[in-house]
């Protein structure tokens, strides 16, 4: 197997052989899967490659719903006719005790007695050399099959890191806001107090401001999210399929933005939760066909 790279599931490749047995056409699409599910279409003639197909299959693909299908014309030259002269013979004999006994009884012309059963049988194509050539064709198939879905995987690889760049811009800007919330949140309070003229105890008043900011504190959620991004980005790096781990990335992300909108008291804090799960969701969306 080549190198791994961030792979889309939806891919597909057509490729074709040509020898003295015949000509072949290769078809392979995939789609996303939880795991690899293999389905072949084959023509009669090549139900013997089947277990060699799917040991191919499993080389160069990790995951994903994929469909093998062949067309396979066999060679003029391996349809050839060949006779079994001891069926013919046979044939020949039973035909020359019916005329014995009974009268009148006209032999067959020589074109009914070869399409009679098993006096013919087509010379099957040489398989050694089939399996050789329609294997090689597979493996080039197989080849521009993961070509094509790295090629989606690339433009879904940038787009997941733009989007976590992102997220990290709002977990930082979030951050920044934090101080400024709690500092507005002890004001208001005061302010309520002195509208009420009442005289609050400082020493309690001072526990319901540590109670309650620490009630509103999402800093451990936003020092998560930046783990999550650096998370995210080491797994775009790996040289393995990456899908799985991704997917459970996205869980980890939407918790800590969940956490993040249920705990906010402030309309901009609402709203970094609010866009950071829009893009959790862009983001998962495209996880989902990610090998």
């Amino acid at each position: 197997m080549q190198a791994f790279m961030t792979r889309s599931m939806t891919g597909f490749a057509r490729s074709q052989s040509q020898g003295t047995w015949g000509e072949l056409v290769w078809e392979l699409r995939s789609v996303n899967h939880r795991y690899l599910d293999i389905h072949l279409r084959l023509p009669e003639a090549l139900r013997f490659l089947e277990p060699a197909i799917r040991e191919a299959v499993g080389r160069h693909l990790s995951r994903g719903k994929v469909e093998v299908g062949a067309r396979f014309a066999p060679a003029e030259a391996s349809r050839a006719v060949e006779i079994d002269y001891a069926r013919l013979d046979a044939v020949s004999e039973a035909l020359s005790e019916i005329r014995a006994r009974v009268i009148d009884c006209q032999a067959p012309d020589a074109l009914r007695l070869l399409t009679f059963q098993g006096v013919q049988r087509e010379t099957e194509p040489d398989t050694e050399a089939l399996q050789r050539d329609a294997l090689a064709a597979l493996g080039q198939g197989l080849e521009q099959l993961n070509a094509a879905r790295a090629e989606e995987g690339a433009r879904m690889e940038a787009m997941l890191r733009e989007r976590a760049a992102t997220i990290g811009e709002r977990a930082e800007a979030a951050a920044a806001r934090l101080p400024v919330v709690k500092t507005a949140w002890a004001d208001k309070l005061k302010a309520r107090l002195a509208e009420l003229d009442v005289e609050a105890d400082p020493s309690r008043l001072e526990q319901e401001i540590v109670f309650t900011a620490q009630r509103m504190d999402v800093a451990e959620e936003l020092d998560r999210l930046h783990s999550h991004v650096a998370a995210l980005e080491d797994a775009l790096s790996r040289d393995e399929p990456i899908g799985r781990r991704l997917d459970f990335l996205m869980q980890e992300f939407n918790r800590e933005a969940n956490t993040l909108g249920s705990k906010s008291q402030d309309a901009e804090l609402t709203e970094h939760a609010v866009e950071m799960k829009v893009l959790i969701e862009q983001m998962r969306e495209q996880v989902q066909n990610i090998e």
